[in-house]
């Protein structure tokens, strides 16, 4: 079932950066994410429910300009 307010993700391994782009088109990258949790994100149900409770404001963010390619929903 297609998310509400997750567009697409896409995890940087190399890195721990989970990017994250909205529905409204904006995308964040959050830092030192484990890989637990993109996992987790990608296997969710609800992958809003579970971006509020185990990823909003528990990872440094920032915006980017451009939209990467990911796992659309």
């Amino acid at each position: 079932m297609p998310s509400s307010v997750i567009q697409k993700f896409h995890y940087e391994a190399e890195q721990s950066i989970l990017n994250i782009t909205f529905v409204s088109g904006i995308t964040y990258a959050y830092k030192a994410v484990p890989a637990e949790v993109a996992t987790m994100l990608k296997a969710a149900g609800s992958k809003g429910r579970y971006f509020n409770h185990f990823i909003k404001g528990k990872f440094k963010y920032r915006r980017l300009r451009n939209a990467k390619k990911g796992n659309v929903l």
